[in-house]
């Protein structure tokens, strides 16, 4: 039965009609989609489909598989009211079952919701409603931090448990008396108020209904919902004991065995509400690096207004601002100087603590530190978009994203709980018919102990902390991971791909030789000519000519016409006189011969040193060549990523010739050269077609194509740009060595999340059949389940102890 319906995507890379219609073209020959119109002018696509044969995933995956990008609404939200992973997965179920919704994402760790959402279909109400509905609570972020929410959340959270604890623990003091009591039978040497079953009850309710009321709260909600989670467990198991407990004080009449049982009630709460404070306090650890990112803003700012000075908070400093910073001070938010000079500091960005030249034009990043001289600049990005705001924002982004080691645990905590309450009944029946018939007690104390030591709370904390933790010392050693996705799959490399220019070598390359070729002209005039037609490129060999000439004084002259010609060189004209600069092939291509200057080419590329060769009015004119310096850690960084069992390439525009030059420098043995920046993405594809898990690591703007195609790309650079949309590490120090420490990262987190959920599995494949035999104590279960959450926890801080210093070479 048909289901028809319409949908609004917003889509993105369309430059012409063509795009358009292609684009429509492929919509409309998609399986169950009636209609489709794109419209080039607002760039969305207005689709008609019928919901029993696609939907809108499979639509969105058209349109990204025809080559473009598409718009997509986000929001995050603050949750409340989630006990255990089973809670986080039923909010996640609930959402993701949305028309409308792309993706969410819930993480049990941080108490988020990533929500990524089609605007036209649904809105931020709706999504809350959602939350709200399934019986828990959803808070926009906005415009305040998720950390800033976290932690004010964690703080009011640990001063209430920390007071249930300490209400908890006095009251259940005489009760765990009681219990050494009549586990050592020395009834001697303790009031005989502690053994009557009244005051035993007067002292376990409250800890029942008032320390344990929030057990009640969630199990109520989560089986409302038709579904089931910790709290279920604890309030079963807990409420077991008491009643039965309750009813031998009360009914003795009704019970063979009148022993009561208030002590493993209590004492089960408080040790779990014990061990949940200990981890919501762990759990704010992990979560530190993106505290000390944020302390890393200046908190005030000296503006100009009036022609005064004036101090602010750096929250109000508007964009176009004019602020004043003095010696020792940080700088406030991003920008450009207008007035002054002075040496700043940016290791915080660059890892680089040689302080950089600043003078009018150039820009300065918020947070970090001005050295020496007073300047006063513009405010170009403030709040949320500074450099330091988009740093914080990809790192929360991260902790808050699922890596796909999580999908098993998740998979897990959806049934764990059912599946233990059905094990502990079959317990319960089978001492109490088979094992031990007749013993109700024998029974119940198993029944509970089983219902205790199996809360899946382990389990659904064991990857994210890891994963927190992991990205927010990525974060801290200037390695920004978008997702937990990156930070797996990173350890599974085994190729690397490393582009040259500015990878490799520091992509400021110099002019080393001029060859004059045609006697007619001498070199000024060749540089001259040269440089009036690169000056028009962005590309650094362009640019390196042009330095060469502004350097010597020389006037340049604007082009009659300019063409860059990607992978091959420029063509210009200059006073009518056509000039050529460029590649072999683009010589041969407009047919001039070079045939009796390729020994003096071979020889230059042979140093090392890309030459471009350049023609005057159809006839050869000159070689200038242009060497580019290679990085101080490169040949380190590669012979410890070799060392790690990676192959590493290098990929480059340059010939064969200069290209192995380069690679004999660092140590590279795999070189592929002569490859056009659109081809780069077929050869990073090519070597997974062989079977490598690859990574391509690059600028991030040239080599776009191929760090998208990658298993994981990596762009690197100053981090003054950190959302470099096309890469999913970045690595913000412009050095190949953060490269390995990200690996190596990747590597410490998986090992730190593998070692979690064996903890975690461990406990409860362990301990429930060790309940359900009856050799397990209910209070020493509870103490289990309580240690099992806070070593998890713990076990992933380990990881804030990583090291980036690679062994020695």
């Amino acid at each position: 039965m048909s289901k028809i319906k319409e949908t609004t995507i917003k889509i993105t890379g369309m430059t012409c009609a063509a795009c358009s219609s292609r684009v429509e073209r492929s919509l409309k020959k998609h399986p169950g989609i009636q209609a489709a119109a794109v419209n080039l002018a607002n760039e969305t696509a207005r689709i008609t489909f019928d919901a029993a044969v696609t939907n809108p995933d499979q639509v969105r995956q058209v349109i990204k598989d025809t080559g473009y990008g598409l718009v997509q609404s986000h929001v995050d939200l603050k949750l409340s009211g989630m006990s255990c992973a089973a809670c986080a997965q039923r909010i996640e179920k609930v959402l993701n079952k949305l028309d409308g919704i792309l993706k969410a994402t819930v993480n049990f760790a941080t108490e988020t919701a990533s929500v990524e959402f089609n605007s036209s279909d649904i809105t931020v109400s709706e999504i809350k409603r959602a939350v709200i509905d399934a019986g828990y609570k959803a808070e926009e972020l906005g415009d305040r931090s998720p950390t800033e929410l976290e932690q004010a959340e964690r703080e009011r959270e640990i001063k209430r448990q920390k007071g249930l604890v300490i209400f908890s623990s006095i009251l259940s003091l005489p009760l765990l008396v009681y219990m050494f009591v009549m586990l050592f039978n020395a009834h001697a040497v303790v009031p005989p108020i502690i053994m009557n079953p009244y005051f035993q009850f007067a002292l376990a309710t409250p800890i029942q209904f008032i320390a344990g009321a929030n057990f009640y709260k969630e199990a109520y909600v989560a089986l409302k919902g038709r579904s089931a989670n910790m709290s279920v467990l604890v309030a079963l198991g807990t409420t077991a004991a008491y009643l039965y407990s309750v009813v031998t004080t009360f009914f003795p009449q009704w019970v063979t065995h009148q022993e009561v049982y208030y002590e493993t009630s209590a004492i089960i709460i408080t040790l779990i509400l014990l061990g949940k404070t200990l981890e919501t306090i762990a759990k704010g650890r992990t979560s530190e690096a993106i505290k000390k990112l944020l302390d890393l803003q200046a908190k005030t700012a000296t503006v100009l207004r009036g022609g005064k000075e004036v101090q602010i908070p750096v929250e109000d400093v508007q964009v176009e601002d004019l602020v004043l910073v003095k010696p020792g001070e940080k700088i406030p938010v991003d920008g450009v100087i207008k007035e002054g000079y002075s040496t700043v500091d940016e290791s915080m960005l660059t890892g680089e603590s040689v302080p950089v030249d600043k003078k009018i034009g150039d820009e300065v990043i918020g947070a970090t530190i001005n050295k020496h001289g007073t300047f006063t600049f513009q405010a170009t990005k403030v709040g949320r978009d500074t450099a330091l705001a988009q740093i914080v924002k990809i790192v929360e982004q991260a902790q808050g994203s699922k890596a796909p080691i999580q999908r098993m645990a998740d998979i897990i905590s959806g049934y764990f709980v059912p599946v233990v309450v059905v094990l502990a009944i079959i317990t319960m029946a089978a001492w109490y018919y088979g094992a031990d018939p007749g013993n109700f007690t024998r029974a119940l104390t198993n029944f509970t102990a089983v219902l205790v030591i199996a809360c899946p709370c382990a389990l659904g904390l064991a990857t994210p902390t890891s994963i927190m933790v992991g990205t927010g010392k990525g974060a801290e050693n200037g390695i920004l991971i978008k997702s937990g996705e990156y930070l797996e799959k990173a350890h599974q490399l085994n190729a690397i791909v490393l582009d040259k220019t500015g990878t490799i070598t520091k992509g400021e390359p110099t002019l080393t030789d001029t060859v004059i070729l045609d006697k007619s002209y001498n070199e000024e005039t060749l540089l001259k000519q040269a440089a009036a037609v690169e000056k028009l490129s962005e590309h650094p060999l362009a640019q390196a000519i042009v330095k060469a000439a502004e350097a010597k004084g020389l006037t340049l002259d604007k082009p009659n016409h300019f063409e860059a010609i990607p992978g091959h060189g420029v063509k210009g004209t200059l006073g009518g006189e056509q000039i050529l600069l460029g590649t072999r092939k683009l010589m041969q291509e407009n047919q001039i011969e070079m045939q009796e200057h390729i020994k003096q080419v071979e020889r230059l590329e042979e140093q090392g040193k890309t030459v471009m060769l350049m023609a005057l009015a159809g006839k050869p004119a000159a070689l200038i060549a242009v060497a580019d310096t290679v990085k101080e850690h490169s040949q380190e960084a590669i012979a410890e990523l070799q060392k790690m069992g990676i192959e590493v390439w290098m990929i480059t525009g340059d010939n064969t010739r200069t290209a192995r030059a380069i690679a004999q420098q660092v140590g590279i043995d795999h070189v592929l050269a002569e490859v056009l920046p659109e081809d780069k993405a077929r050869e990073v594809e090519r070597l997974r077609n062989q079977g490598k898990t690859v990574g391509m690591v690059g600028d991030g703007i040239n080599d776009a194509p191929a760090l998208v195609t990658a298993d994981v790309g990596f762009a690197i650079g100053t981090g003054t740009d950190v959302a470099i949309e096309a890469a999913d590490i970045t690595l913000m120090r412009g050095d190949l060595r953060g490269l390995v420490a990200s690996i190596k990262l990747s590597r410490a987190t998986i090992k730190n999340i593998k070692q979690n959920l064996f903890w975690a599995l461990f406990y409860n494949t362990v301990g429930i059949p060790v309940a359900a035999l009856g050799l397990l104590n209910p209070v020493i279960a509870g103490a289990a389940m309580a240690l099992s959450s806070v070593s998890v926890v713990s076990n992933a801080l380990r990881l804030r102890k990583f090291r980036t210093e690679m062994s020695p070479v």
